[in-house]
């Protein structure tokens, strides 16, 4: 499984924009074949922090997302959204499980 953390920093004069792009993106990016789970969130101490996680069955479902139209779309927008430099992480992993609290 591919796991993907993301934080984009957007402009807040842009904000509005970031969240329609974001919101299609979103709906579309969970239909994909492969997908796992796809969900943004605002940051609670920064509403114009967004992160994205992201759950990939296997590298094929990665590549078949980053070549879709919603994520073009998407991406070619983000030189006008962001305020500061994303940070993204991957992370490969074997297993995971619930976890009872």
């Amino acid at each position: 499984m591919i796991v993907l953390h993301a934080a984009f920093p957007i402009d807040p004069a842009q904000r509005d924009d970031a969240l329609d792009l974001i919101e299609d993106l979103v709906e579309q990016s969970q239909a994909e074949e492969g997908m796992i789970d796809y969900r943004a969130a605002a940051d609670v101490s920064d509403p114009n922090l967004i992160r994205f996680f992201e759950q990939y069955e296997d590298e094929a479902a990665f590549e078949a997302h980053s070549q879709t139209d919603h994520f073009q779309e998407f991406e070619d927008a983000l030189p006008d959204l962001l305020a500061d430099e994303p940070e993204v992480r991957r992370f490969e992993v074997d297993s995971a499980s619930e976890v009872d609290l």
